[in-house]
């Protein structure tokens, strides 16, 4: 349903073409990410569901992935309007995954 967001969010990343927030690094460090682990969640993952930002109106994606060695991880991403990937936040998903 989502393949091909989930490839343009691909494809920023292997192209540097993407931002994290101050809110998603703090979120990173308290959950022992990396930034290797962010970007292996996005190369590895799939989108879960759209949501609709209440304040801004814009899509926003849930992307669940793996980092690279297996720990999942889950993210919530947009595009900016110059197309480039946002990464709003991050964290590591509860329960099974």
């Amino acid at each position: 349903m989502f393949e091909g967001i989930m490839e343009r969010c691909r494809r920023c990343v292997r192209a540097r073409r993407y931002v994290v927030t101050l809110h998603a690094v703090d979120e990173m460090e308290a959950d022992g990410f990396s930034i290797l682990d962010l970007e292996a969640g996005i190369l590895k993952g799939t989108i879960l569901e759209a949501q609709r930002d209440r304040e801004t109106h814009e899509r926003k994606y849930r992307v669940r992935g793996s980092t690279g060695s297996g720990r999942p991880i889950e993210q919530i991403v947009k595009f900016s309007f110059r197309g480039t990937l946002v990464i709003i936040t991050v964290y590591k998903p509860l329960g099974r995954v």
